[in-house]
């Protein structure tokens, strides 16, 4: 789907209101078998009142129409749909026109909607009409631009899950129980002379421990949900010339990276992306590693390493390559990846046959061949148990954006200070800063600000 860029129908776009009638090819660009224009403001109905010629669909049921543009030529023969307010997707007006999806068709019908004083959306816009009009909060937005973007089934699961409102319900339990454990304390402040029974700051404090264990717990998750998003990132590693590419290759089933005979042929990170078993595995093949104080091919290598030694700190799995023919010595700069999050992998085994060597105790080892493809089932098993390891979250809700785990963790942090607060009043007003920090994630409160950073990243026509 098309992102955020500077390409507009018909040129530069006006500054955005609520109260401009918006259009947009909500599918794919490009030819295809259908493309769908939405349209959503106050003027919807009178744009398809003007290219139909008719009066409005009944609301939500197809209708087969001819458009043409003011002049009354013909643009396309195509089906129509009117959704009045406030039961549409932005809760305004909307209309579809379902179309023939030829280029010629799109440009004119954009050029008819300019006509009409319509003006183009921006990247998000639908959504963020939606969400100002009350129809989605912001993590059921934020599940839409996942849902479009998921590769996998596991993505496609965890966005569908936040869409039907997982992380928003779990969000609202807090900040319900939050604001009941405030008025608990505050009735303390207020009516500490009525005689209240002691026994009701005892409670709130109580729910207030269990609200932040809770909390701690989700935000040391590991980090699944954005992990989920973004893919488990493996690093292929290793001395130079021992068969890391030839091993991407036969995992991507492609030439995609450059072998050669000779060592220090992969100078910069080459990835290839995977869906097993449903979830989205990265897998980077790197520059071959030695000491940086040894004779190198100049720069370009020598930044290859230093890239290959990053992409290993930051990988989820290392798979680190010895040759079959070089055991058992190990060259230092291999030996030093191997351990918790890594597996070794033996390759040329065609070569030297015989048991899977034990490199070292804590790090266990494949032998493969990526000449012959053998061992090579065993490897994307291996590669699918530890994705599903460390992306698993067995339906639960998830934090699956960093401004979600900021939030969450000022809430936590927050309700740490009232459990030690040494007075009733600022141990509220640590209650009420947490609760505001968790209206941020939903948008129950004031969000403007981070709007614009939320929907920018969204697709034209969502």
């Amino acid at each position: 789907m098309t992102k955020r860029s500077g390409r507009r129908y018909g040129g530069a776009v006006r500054n955005a209101s609520s109260t401009d009638t918006i259009f947009a090819l909500a599918s794919a660009p490009g030819k295809a078998g259908v493309a769908v224009f939405r349209i959503s403001g106050p003027r919807a109905g009178e744009a398809l009142r003007a290219l139909a010629g008719a009066s409005l669909p009944e609301p939500r049921r197809l209708l087969r129409v001819m458009l043409r543009n003011m002049e009354g030529e013909a643009i396309d023969d195509g089906l129509a749909a009117w959704f009045p307010a406030p039961a549409s997707f932005t809760g305004e007006d909307v209309a579809e026109l379902h179309l023939h999806g030829g280029r010629a068709v799109a440009n004119a019908l954009a050029e008819a909607l300019l006509a009409l004083g319509l003006r183009p959306a921006e990247p998000g816009e639908f959504s963020r009409r939606a969400f100002h009009n009350g129809k989605l909060d912001l993590t059921r937005a934020e599940a839409i631009a996942d849902l479009v973007e998921a590769e996998t089934a596991a993505q496609r699961r965890q966005a569908l899950r936040q869409m039907g409102g997982a992380l928003a319900s779990l969000i609202e339990d807090w900040r319900e129980r939050l604001l009941r454990a405030r008025a608990h304390l505050e009735a303390e402040i207020d009516f500490a002379e009525e005689g209240l029974p002691e026994s009701l700051g005892r409670q709130a404090r109580a729910s207030l421990a269990a609200l932040a264990d809770e909390m701690a717990a989700h935000l040391a998750d590991k980090r699944r949900g954005e992990r989920l998003r973004d893919g488990f990132q493996v690093a292929l590693l290793g001395a130079p010339n021992v068969g890391k590419s030839s091993i991407l290759n036969r995992i991507a089933g492609r030439e995609a990276a450059i072998v050669a005979a000779s060592a220090g042929t992969t100078r910069d990170v080459i990835e290839v992306h995977l869906d097993l078993a449903g979830y989205p595995i990265t897998i980077a093949d790197t520059a071959g590693l030695r000491d940086l104080g040894q004779e190198t091919e100049g720069e370009v290598e020598a930044e290859g390493i230093r890239r290959s030694r990053r992409r290993a700190e930051d990988s989820d799995l290392r798979l680190v390559v010895f040759d079959a023919g070089a055991l058992p010595a190990l060259d230092p700069e291999s030996r030093a990846l191997l351990g918790p999050g890594a597996l070794a992998l033996i390759n040329k085994w065609d070569v030297v046959p015989g048991p899977t060597p034990n490199i070292l105790c804590d790090t266990p080892a494949l032998a493969v061949s990526a000449r012959t493809g053998a061992g090579f089932d065993a490897l994307l098993a291996a590669l699918a148990e530890r994705a599903a390891d460390a992306l698993e979250t067995g339906g639960a809700a998830v934090l699956t954006r960093a401004r979600h785990r900021a939030a969450v963790a000022e809430a936590e942090a927050a309700l740490r200070r009232a459990l030690t607060a040494a007075l009733p009043e600022l141990a509220a007003e640590d209650v009420r800063l947490a609760a505001d920090a968790l209206g941020r994630v939903t948008g129950r409160i004031d969000v403007e600000e981070m709007l614009d950073v939320i929907f920018r990243e969204f697709c034209i026509g969502k």
